[in-house]
Formats: C-alpha cells, structure tokens, sequence
C-alpha cells in the first residue's frame, strides 16, 4: 500500500556521478576528505570506474578535470588536449550511450583559484565570458553532451550558447549552475579538485546564502539566455530554494547534493552514528520531493546499489 500510494520515486536514472580526472598513468587517489570518491587517471582507472557507473543504471557523469599546471587564465581548460578533453573521448568511445557533462569553469585550472580573469584583485566578468566560450566549444568538439559553466559570471549562458552555435555545436545543452551559493560545505571538494583560492573568497560573484528570491532572480535571468536546464547548489540547506526555483520554471531543475553533505554522512557513518544507506535515500528522496528532476550526488554509485536492492526507493 505505501508504495502504491508514494507520491516520489527515486532511482538510479535520477542520478548523476561526479569525476575527477587526472593526468598520469594507473591513477587511482582516494581524497582524504570524501572517502569512497577518487582521482584518476584517462586509462584503465576511469574505464573501470566508467564501467560500474553504467553497469548501475546511472545515465550521466559529471566531469572535473586537475590540469598538468595552471596559469592565470586555466589555459588547459580550452586545450585540444587537455585533460577533461581526453576524458570525453575516451569514455564517448567506450560508452557511446552515457550522457557527458563537462563542468566549466576556471577555478581548477588557474593558477590564483578563482573562477575567471583577475584583473586589480577582481575577477574581470567579461574577460572571463571569453575564455569560458573558447572552453565550451573545445569540450563540445571533444564529445560533451552538455556544457555546465559554473561559475556563476553575468551572461556566461547567453555567451556561451552564441559560442557554441557558432562553431556547428547546435545540438549541445547548456545546463547553468544558475543558483550556486557562495557555501562553506565546498570545502573537501577544494581539496579534490585543488581548487581553493589564493586570495580572498568567492563572494564577488557567487551569492549570498541568505538569499531566495536573488535565486529566483539569476535562474530566470539563465533560462531568459537560452539555459536548457538549470541548477541548485548545494542542496541539502537550500531545499527551499529549489522549491522556490522549481515553482518558477518548468525546464529541468538539478540540485548539486554537494562534497560537504557527502563527507558530513560518510563521517557520522564510519562512527557508527547513523545508517548511511538509509541516510542518503532519505536525503535524496527530499531533494526530489523538493523539486528536482536530478541529483548530482557523490553518493550515486552505492545509492543505485542500494535501490537496486530495494527495488527503488
């Protein structure tokens, strides 16, 4: 009766698995703060890992790429082969049915950590519109399904949609971080993608988290430039804002179940505190309730495991 009545099912096809992809040869890094979440390498290590997402039913992966090295403008980012480049091909080759997602942004790949152009201590909007246009026609040329810029600039999707078409890349989607607040539960993400700021914080252009009808705001703004889906992140403290998003728009609507709320419940989990496989469906199951159409979750791989052996949440 309970689940003939249930008003939200969550499955594996919810799902979406972040990656961190590295250069190097038989790479396989645990990150200190997110147990159970790795860098690796374009070989055998991501194939594997590519492999038991499929073989799960997850349809998409999220890509973030740690460059050989960094300068001021994250020239990697927009290389022919560069390293989040390599990892499209590689898995577009191998799982021609898997929907890839490239993240798009600068912080990963600039020397000062910021998330475009610094210009006199400031990031320089403009400046960074172009760098982010070459970025996304370079990772479309390399197989990405959607291009997901993250880093909250003013006009990122209208320029990078103009950009894309330009270069024949018509059918690629722009899935917009449109709502990403300037949040303390980034950190063990920072230490995976070694991503933390030089200087300063990233309050200039990532929002207030005090702040909803701002959200409203800057996802209309997106989807007004062309956004095919939009975003909330994190989730787990801003479930209201999804909902707020959710009743405002009818394009698809992700939440990012962000690296902090993972390394919060794989914490309290190791200590014996809670269970964690009924923690993270319940957790999850919220962020659907909320709104959401999909999840990018940390947790995907064992959540699909554990629906799997539930025959759904």
């Amino acid at each position: 009766m309970r689940q003939l009545v249930r008003e939200h099912q969550l499955s594996a096809a919810d799902l979406i698995q972040p990656l961190f992809v590295v250069h190097g040869a038989r790479v396989e890094r645990e990150i200190g703060s997110m147990p159970g979440v790795f860098q690796l390498s374009v070989d055998q290590a991501l194939d594997q890992e590519v492999d038991r997402i499929r073989s799960l039913g997850i349809p998409a992966v999220l890509l973030f790429g740690i460059p050989a090295s960094k300068d001021d403008v994250g020239s990697e980012n927009f290389e022919e082969n560069g390293i989040v480049q390599q990892a499209l091909r590689r898995i577009r080759q191998r799982h021609p049915d898997l929907l890839l997602i490239s993240d798009l942004c600068c912080c990963e790949y600039t020397s000062h950590g910021h998330c475009g152009v610094i210009r006199e201590g400031l990031v320089d909007n403009d400046a960074t519109l172009e760098i982010l246009g070459k970025a996304a026609v370079s990772h479309a040329a390399a197989g990405a399904d959607i291009i997901a810029p993250s880093g909250m600039m003013d006009g990122m999707v209208a320029s990078i949609r103009a950009e894309l078409d330009a270069a024949g890349h018509i059918d690629q989607a722009i899935l917009s971080y449109a709502v990403k607040y300037a949040s303390a539960f980034y950190g063990p993400f920072r230490e995976a993608a070694g991503s933390a700021p030089a200087f300063g914080d990233r309050r200039q252009y990532q929002m207030d988290p005090a702040n909803v009808r701002e959200a409203v705001l800057e996802a209309a703004l997106d989807e007004a430039e062309g956004a095919d889906l939009l975003m909330v992140k994190p989730a787990l403290a801003y479930l209201d804002v999804v909902r707020a998003v959710r009743e405002r728009t009818q394009l698809p609507l992700l939440a990012y179940n962000v690296s902090g709320e993972y390394a919060m419940v794989k914490a309290a989990a190791q200590q014996g505190w809670i269970d964690e496989s009924k923690v993270v469906v319940e957790a999850l199951t919220g962020m659907r309730r909320a709104g959401a159409d999909a999840i990018i979750t940390y947790h995907a791989k064992a959540a699909a495991g554990w629906l799997a052996l539930e025959g759904g949440s």
